[in-house]
């Protein structure tokens, strides 16, 4: 074979490989704008999911906190009260979690109120979803523990 013969068909070879890659990159933009969506919705869903979780878990601790000191944590007192004792209350029997109050799934602080607005006997939780506010529709709704009964 001639040099030129050769430096032909790499420069052919080269074309092919470049237009190769333009596919290749082509259907990976192709599925990740079909998929990436659903995927993404699974995540907030899971997270959604995550709150409803920890949620129902601060409930129990709650619970057993009752039975110990016979109440539950005042607002002021908050969701601390199941890790550190307050000053005021005996028969303290805790900690009533393993770990410190965890922040909800988009990094809020959850809201504790006792006695509640809903349900003036026991406590009310709340997750403000995704943008930290009141109220909202999908993944910004409110996740709370008065309506999961």
């Amino acid at each position: 074979m001639t040099k030129s013969k050769k430096s032909t068909r790499r420069r052919s070879q080269a074309g092919v490989t470049l237009i190769e890659m333009l596919v290749v990159v082509t259907i990976i933009g192709l599925f990740v704008a079909l998929v990436g969506p659903a995927l993404f919705k699974r995540v907030d869903e899971a997270k959604m999911t995550q709150a409803q979780a920890q949620i129902d878990g601060f409930m129990t601790a709650l619970g057993t906190y009752k039975l110990d000191t016979g109440g539950f944590p005042t607002t002021e007192q908050g969701l601390a009260a199941l890790r550190v004792k307050p000053a005021d209350v005996l028969q303290w029997n805790g900690p009533y979690l393993p770990k410190d109050v965890p922040k909800d799934p988009w990094a809020h602080d959850y809201v504790y109120h006792f006695p509640g607005e809903h349900q003036v006997d026991e406590p009310e939780i709340m997750s403000l979803g995704a943008d930290g506010q009141p109220g909202g529709e999908g993944i910004n709704a409110d996740i709370v523990s008065w309506k999961n009964k």
